[in-house]
């Protein structure tokens, strides 16, 4: 397996008894999970979409890659939410977190309508200042406040500067196959379409046209990710005892219910910082409902030890540590000796850099169970294309399978629509005068 789940460290916290004791609900959660009839069925599509996607499109959705690659020094992916964490955490991953800052034969990547900052708005439009650039805009409706607002910005940027002729060879819209606002303008304007499917909720659909026409502008491989995540679709079909992702969403169960409120995922690789953002929306939004739910968070060490590390060691025992243990990193540095050794770290050299990463990991990790931290490890192969396919698929049905055994529906989202409305009624957006005045009573205007 290319990912596979490491209980060592949780002797003292959870004893095989009590994964005995979970199993039968982990099998009935699995069990609704796969016969559909599970609250938020509609929303399965992500399930079998490894071996069961629209190769037609997958075929047109390389081609606008290399279309975009040959004709733009940069791309512009509008999104919020699902649709734009997955991707920019899968070319942060595979690739790097200074992507826009390599050497490369594939454009710059940016990612706006994810807030309604004038500020950050106004500096992506600077970068694109003497650059050709496309635009990647991802959205169901095409309403949402923050990426219609930056489409509208960038549309007309993109028409001043091309005509609106050519407009259609830059504008790449991501939305329903039938219907929306940003739908029916597609057809009118003749921008290439690709599709949200009905059946795949934002923050499961990193491996449908949302995320791979981005990824794909980065020079990731395509067909290596689905190879991954196909993997992973058959590895984890396998009953209880030989499936580590039945097992993790069981542990996490275990541990929720033991009053540890929060899940810490550490990273010791820099290019997983944006992973864990896309793991926190893939949880929190899944599992946070109805009063009930993992706090999902995040650390990236040895860095954050030097932050966060006091308060996970020696503060409230409220959480536990998921660990992602990278085995492979994407490149290694040889430390040499040096004469005079006035740092006094000679004894770290004459070996490679991520050994000594892999001595900070053993030895936090025994830190922090010392102090009453259980700790959970998932020990991945590596960040190419294959891995990541491979991890996606193993959170998404853990997830999902953590989801049912909580109790919870893990697909929808009650709480964002609540946002959505007030601020729709606070902005004056016709039909919400009613509640715009009740919201200004209770703000006190």
């Amino acid at each position: 397996m290319s990912l596979k789940l490491n209980t060592k460290y949780l002797a003292g916290f959870v004893g095989q008894n009590e994964l005995d004791a979970m199993k039968p609900q982990i099998e009935t959660a699995v069990n609704t999970l796969h016969a559909k009839n599970g609250q938020g069925s509609d929303f399965l599509g992500w399930l079998e979409l490894p071996t069961n996607y629209d190769k037609e499109e997958f075929d047109r959705i390389k081609k606008a890659a290399e279309k975009i690659k040959s004709n733009s020094d940069v791309l512009i992916v509008i999104g919020i939410g699902g649709s734009y964490l997955g991707a920019r955490s899968a070319i942060e991953f595979m690739k790097s977190q200074y992507y826009n800052n390599l050497k490369k034969d594939t454009p710059d990547i940016f990612f706006a309508g994810n807030n309604i900052s004038s500020t950050y708005l106004n500096e992506i439009i600077s970068i694109c200042d003497g650059k050709d650039f496309s635009v990647n805009v991802i959205s169901k409706s095409g309403t949402t406040t923050e990426p219609a607002l930056a489409f509208r910005v960038f549309k007309k940027l993109v028409e001043n500067k091309y005509g609106k002729e050519e407009a259609k060879n830059r504008i790449f819209c991501t939305t329903d196959k039938a219907k929306g606002t940003l739908k029916e303008l597609a057809t009118t304007e003749g921008y290439e379409t690709f599709v949200v499917p009905d059946d795949v909720g934002g923050r499961f659909s990193v491996l449908t046209a949302v995320g791979l026409l981005p990824i794909a502008v980065a020079g990731c491989d395509l067909d290596k990710i689905m190879e991954g995540a196909r993997q992973a679709q058959n590895d984890f079909m396998a009953d209880f005892d030989n499936n580590d992702c039945y097992k993790y969403a069981a542990l996490r169960n275990i541990l929720y219910r033991k009053g540890k409120s929060v899940e810490m995922l550490v990273s010791y690789e820099p290019c997983f910082v944006q992973m864990a953002e896309w793991y926190k929306q893939l949880f929190g939004e899944s599992e946070g409902k109805d009063g009930k739910g993992l706090l999902p968070d995040a650390v990236n060490f040895s860095a954050d030890l030097h932050s966060m590390g006091q308060f996970i060691q020696d503060g409230s025992k409220v959480m536990f540590e998921t660990v992602m243990d990278i085995k492979t990193p994407k490149q290694d540095l040889f430390l040499e000796s040096d004469a005079e050794n006035l740092d006094g770290l000679n004894f770290l050299t004459n070996q490679n850099m991520s050994v000594v990463n892999k001595k900070a990991f053993e030895g936090t990790i025994l830190a922090h169970t010392d102090g009453g931290v259980p700790n959970i490890i998932l020990e991945l192969d590596g960040t190419d294309e294959f891995n990541y396919g491979y991890m996606v698929y193993f959170f998404e049905k853990a997830c999902a399978v953590s989801g049912y055994t909580l109790g919870v529906n893990p697909f929808n989202q009650p709480g964002v629509e609540s946002y959505k409305k007030n601020m729709f009624a606070l902005l004056g957006k016709p039909g919400y005068e009613d509640m715009k005045s009740a919201l200004e009573a209770k703000l006190g205007y």
